[in-house]
């Protein structure tokens, strides 16, 4: 939903069209379009929905962004492994994420000590643990040797973790800790007091390798013309693909959303059915 000036793409957006919803150092970093301000704004005030911000960002990381709509009942944070109720993390939540990562696989110092020996500062800037849970490189990516990451998701899968790249970062992510898990968790609870009904839909978006689960997962869900999963050509039966690029994939994203929830949708154009499966993630 949110987007740096570098990754906005290449429809033009002028100064006036945007709110800038992050700051970091000071400086203006994340922005959304006027238009999708607006639309996430409805969503969240909606009385058939429930909007449940989900991200790899750690809980500091996602509470720098002044997201319209909230404030949130539940979002989740740190790819899973972090369940926020009502701004507060679930204790009980992670500690069942804790147990099992323990439980199906290497630990994150084992995983991080070989990493290092793996990684050189010619072409690694950053590296960064998060949330004593995962950890992630911020790369150079011409300089990156070839075949890094398929060798590196190679020796994690043995033990229980994996590894995918978004552009300039490279996340190493224990398999227990996924959206899918926690986004099925949230609607548990919700149906369970009352807030949903037995039988209501999950809808989901996201543009990278961590949110293919979840988008499979979800009775229907939407992807970005851009980022990992395109890049990989990912695709589903119950997994449309938006026309635009960008933070205008923003938009759509955000009016798709609202044409399934029937709470109208503005002028989204986007295609009634979603695309044919061309290539399945692993």
């Amino acid at each position: 939903m949110i987007y740096s000036r570098a990754a906005m793409g290449e429809s033009p957006v002028v100064d006036g069209d945007l709110v800038c919803v992050e700051h970091y150092d000071g400086a203006p970093l994340s922005y959304l379009t006027v238009t999708s301000a607006q639309r996430l704004r409805d969503l969240a005030a909606a009385a058939v929905v429930v909007v449940v911000p989900t991200t790899t960002r750690t809980p500091e990381q996602f509470r720098r962004i002044a997201l319209p709509g909230a404030p949130w009942r539940y979002a989740i944070a740190s790819n899973g492994g972090v369940i926020l109720a009502d701004g507060v993390p679930d204790t009980g939540w992670r500690q069942a994420v804790d147990a099992g990562v323990r439980a199906e696989g290497a630990g994150l110092d084992e995983v991080t000590a070989e990493l290092r020996r793996r990684v050189s500062d010619d072409w690694v800037h950053k590296f960064r643990i998060a949330d004593e849970l995962f950890c992630y490189l911020v790369i150079d990516v011409a300089a990156q040797p070839v075949g890094f990451l398929d060798e590196w998701d190679h020796w994690c899968r043995g033990r229980g973790w994996s590894a995918s790249q978004q552009g300039r970062k490279l996340y190493t992510m224990p398999s227990a800790v996924c959206k899918s898990k926690a986004v099925a968790e949230v609607r548990r609870r919700l149906v369970a007091d009352g807030t949903l009904a037995p039988d209501a839909a999950v809808l989901a978006a996201g543009d990278g390798a961590l949110d293919a689960e979840m988008l499979v997962a979800a009775d229907a869900a939407i992807r970005p013309r851009h980022g990992e999963l395109e890049a990989l050509d990912w695709r589903h039966p119950t997994v449309t693909v938006t026309r635009e690029t960008g933070i205008r994939a923003g938009e759509e994203i955000l009016a798709w959303f609202a044409r399934y929830a029937r709470i109208g949708a503005g002028s989204y154009s986007g295609s009634d059915a979603p695309c044919s499966p061309r290539q399945s993630f692993q």
